[in-house]
């Protein structure tokens, strides 16, 4: 929440400045020191990830303005068979294989042909041809990326907020700034609901109290949506990420996914991609597509053509805002007839939850109310971040940064607190790796300056003598 210390040291050792003294009251020195040193180095990846994430949230109305060309249509009579469709994309783009098809979702909407291994598009991105619906007219091609179809604009934002272009190492950022925003923020809430009541005031107060008391306020309102983003964000971050989908797995609350097996094998679970040119296998589109309605698979969705010549084609709705629509069909391309069916409604309790987390996170849930509210959120990191920076200033009385708060609050802490809480911080430091890395690091760095610092003291009453 918070990314300098809320109070100046003098304050944190008064015995009055705790709302409720207690045994726990001792921790609060430390929390501050915490507090202060997190926010102070990660408060750079906190903005960087405040910045770019507001740009994100923005971005999916940017996209629907820019690229309103390609992603609309005047409402026609009729929609054409979806084999016509994509044979038209294929005929103004013959190059790639179709990997898979979204269908017109609306009225106004144009049909989306998605083609795999054509030159020039990166690897991880497909080239989305965009077709009429009522009249087979190609209305224009784009790069696409990822699950929710983002195009150019969005996925140029995206992998800045996610990576800054730097690939996977770039990641790292983000990862690190997911780890500590709820550290921050917690630490926040603690030390400042431990103030007492008259000291939170913001009303008829100035200089660095003012600035203490809007940072504080703000924080407090903020602190649920930052432990959201924080959360959500480690959901798929390389190395944490990485650990939640292991825990998930073990307690068999994994995301399922339907059989791309003809026969109809669970054994299973892959996705398909298309290796023909056209995208028509045995029966064609029209009647796999036919076949997922009977299902009731509703728009919007996705056909992915048969990888191979012993799997089946996959249908799965793509609908991920309220309410989620992601229930998936394997249909027999020789038969059409289906073989696996996976409900949204069967999926376990974590992955339901994890669905509904990213999708919030990106800002899909709820559309524009969503969007505004990630925007918000950003906006507020960013100004809680430079008042924190302003608070650091103050404290040195306008000529410069205040000191580091004073070493050793952990030696206040009680050995029955301490030692539950060292064991805390250890397991969640295993679970979300950058986050321990990082504060061990900042534990060593510190150490070594309190040992130089102490052997400077040492030297100089000798070299007085």
């Amino acid at each position: 929440m918070s990314i300098a210390p809320s109070t100046t040291p003098q304050e944190a050792t008064q015995p009055d400045a705790p709302a409720s003294p207690s045994r726990w009251a001792p921790l609060r020195p430390l929390i501050l020191r915490l507090h202060f040193y997190a926010g102070v180095l990660v408060a750079p990846f906190l903005l960087v990830a405040a910045a770019t994430g507001f740009l994100y949230a923005g971005a999916f109305q940017a996209e629907k303005l820019v690229y309103a060309h390609e992603l609309t249509v005047p409402v026609g009579d009729a929609k054409l068979p979806i084999s016509q469709q994509v044979a038209a994309a294929r005929e103004a783009h013959p190059e790639g294989t179709v990997s898979a098809v979204r269908p017109s979702p609306e009225a106004d909407a144009t049909t989306r042909v998605m083609l795999s291994g054509v030159k020039g598009v990166d690897a991880d991105h497909t080239l989305a041809v965009f077709v009429d619906p009522y009249t087979a007219k190609v209305r224009g091609a784009l790069e696409q990326y990822g699950s929710t179809g983002a195009l150019p604009l969005r996925t140029w934002i995206d992998e800045f907020h996610r990576d800054l272009h730097l690939g996977e190492n770039g990641r790292l950022y983000s990862e690190l700034a997911a780890s500590w925003l709820w550290v921050i923020a917690g630490g926040g809430l603690v030390l400042w609901f431990s103030r007492r009541r008259a000291l939170r005031k913001v009303r008829g107060t100035s200089g660095r109290r003012r600035t203490l008391g809007l940072h504080g306020t703000v924080g407090v309102w903020a602190a649920i949506g930052f432990f959201f983003l924080s959360a959500t964000g480690l959901t798929w971050s390389a190395y944490a990420g990485a650990n939640i989908d292991e825990l998930r797995t073990s307690l068999g609350q994994a995301t399922p996914s339907v059989s791309a097996s003809a026969g109809g094998d669970h054994g299973d679970h892959g996705g398909a991609a298309g290796t023909g040119g056209s995208g028509e296998h045995g029966v064609g589109l029209d009647k796999v597509l036919a076949a997922a309605r009977a299902e009731g698979l509703g728009d919007p969705v996705e056909i992915v053509p048969p990888a191979d010549s012993s799997s089946a084609y996959v249908v799965r709705q793509v609908q991920r805002s309220w309410p989620t629509k992601q229930d998936a069909a394997a249909i027999d391309p020789s038969t059409g007839a289906v073989t696996d069916v996976v409900r949204f409604e069967d999926y376990p309790v974590l992955a339901k939850l994890t669905r509904w987390g990213i999708d919030l996170h990106t800002g899909v849930l709820f559309g524009l109310v969503n969007q505004i509210a990630l925007m918000l959120l950003a906006l507020s990191l960013i100004v809680l971040i430079v008042w924190g920076y302003r608070m650091w200033w103050q404290r040195g009385r306008g000529s410069a940064f205040g000191r580091p708060i004073p070493r050793g609050a952990w030696q206040q802490v009680p050995p029955q607190v301490l030692v539950p809480l060292v064991a805390v911080v250890a397991v969640v430091g295993y679970f979300v790796p950058l986050l321990g890395i990082s504060l061990a690091a900042f534990v060593v760095v510190d150490v070594i300056l309190g040992e130089v610092a102490h052997r400077r003291g040492r030297q100089k009453p000798a070299e007085a003598s």
